[in-house]
C-alpha cells in the first residue's frame, strides 16, 4: 500500500490540485493532509468520495485540521491524542488494510522560550 502526506495549506484553495493528484496517482492507497484549515460541516467529503476515496477528518478554522483519505475502509479513527484535550486540530489516525497510520501536523518550534517552541 503507498502512503503519501500533504500539507496543503487549506484545502478549499488547494482541493483542484488534490483531486488532480489523485487522478494522476491511483495507486496512492492513503493521503494524509495537513493545515486543511477547515473546519468539519465546511469539508468538501463529497468531492473526494467521488474521487473514490473514503474520509475523515478532523478540522480547526483558519489554523491546522487534518484528514485522512483511503481508498479501503478505515477503522479505528482516532482523532486527537486520547486524554490530552489540546483545542488543536492536529492528529487523525486510523487503521488502513491492518496498518497503524498517524497523520500528525507538527508545529514550527520557532525560537526557543515561544509559546509555539513550549507546546
Amino acid at each position: 500500500m503507498n502512503i503519501a502526506t500533504w500539507n496543503v495549506n487549506s484545502l478549499h484553495v488547494r482541493l483542484p490540485q488534490v483531486l488532480a493528484w489523485l487522478e494522476q496517482n491511483p495507486d496512492v492507497g492513503v493521503l494524509a493532509l495537513q493545515e486543511t484549515k477547515t473546519t468539519d460541516d465546511k469539508f468538501p467529503r463529497e468531492a473526494i468520495e467521488a474521487a473514490g476515496y473514503q474520509v475523515d477528518f478532523f478540522g480547526q478554522k483558519t489554523y491546522n485540521g487534518v484528514a485522512m483519505l483511503a481508498r479501503a475502509a478505515m477503522q479505528d479513527v482516532q482523532r486527537d491524542i486520547p486524554g490530552l484535550g489540546d483545542p488543536q486540530k492536529r492528529i487523525i489516525a486510523a487503521t488502513v488494510n491492518g496498518v497503524r497510520i498517524v497523520c500528525a501536523y507538527m508545529p514550527n518550534g520557532q525560537e526557543v522560550g515561544s509559546d509555539k517552541y513550549a507546546y
